[in-house]
């Protein structure tokens, strides 16, 4: 959630897409999932829709992948730097390059346009809850290019960092690698836990790991080789 925004308030969303006719498109799916979300603006080009970002009040940014031009992908890293925002990439390409390349900068999924509308309004919702919209395929690829070889130097600073993980978080974070891109609630239920006691043991996770999110404690549980 980011800052400012109530609990239980409507998603927020910012709409980028160089397609008149698909922003129209879009833009009416959004209206239509009232009042979980809210559309807070659409946007043809990347400088508008940075300067939309200014005000903080965006949740998800439903970026195209192909902006008249510009890669989307490349724009994450300055989407995060102005604001909280979550990055889902929409995209026509079936590349699965593509779809790495946009995760590796950042985004948190990947969801194609020729997707029914349902799975769009869900990929939306399931990324502003802190999970990961990807295909054990993309999730793959995306550890590949993450991970790298494992370290065998024991003298390796990330050492004590993992040291200082209890055994049950050490079970958790080999819980995520195991179940790869699952929802939360199938890791929970792996774990014999809720939801939320699983998110707020991620977050001390994350803290103690100098991590952001599911996808940093994938690779980094998957490079280091950390079991439960």
């Amino acid at each position: 959630m980011n800052k400012g925004q109530a609990p239980g308030a409507a998603i927020r969303v910012l709409l980028v897409d160089d397609h008149q006719t698909m922003l129209w498109g879009l833009s009416r799916l959004i209206e239509s999932a009232a009042p979980l979300l809210q559309l807070v603006g659409t946007a043809q080009e990347a400088t508008a829709a940075l300067t939309l970002l200014e005000g903080g009040e965006v949740d998800v940014v439903l970026l195209d992948l192909d902006l008249n031009g510009v890669d989307g992908a490349s724009l994450v890293p300055e989407i995060h730097k102005r604001c909280e925002a979550k990055v889902l990439i929409l995209t026509g390409s079936r590349e699965m390059s593509d779809h790495e390349r946009a995760v590796v900068k950042g985004a948190r999924g990947v969801v194609r346009k020729d997707e029914p509308a349902e799975v769009i309004l869900r990929a939306i919702e399931r990324v502003h809850a802190g999970e990961i919209w990807a295909n054990r395929q993309l999730m793959g690829r995306v550890l590949s290019s993450l991970a790298g070889p494992a370290s065998v130097d024991q003298s390796d600073p990330e050492e004590a960092k993992i040291a200082s993980l209890t055994p049950r978080e050490r079970e958790i974070a080999a819980a995520v690698v195991r179940h790869g891109g699952a929802k939360g609630a199938v890791i929970a239920d792996a774990l014999s836990i809720s939801e939320n006691t699983l998110r707020n043991h991620l977050s001390v996770i994350y803290d103690k790991l100098g991590l952001r999110n599911r996808l940093d404690l994938f690779a980094y549980a998957s490079k280091h080789r950390i079991e439960g």
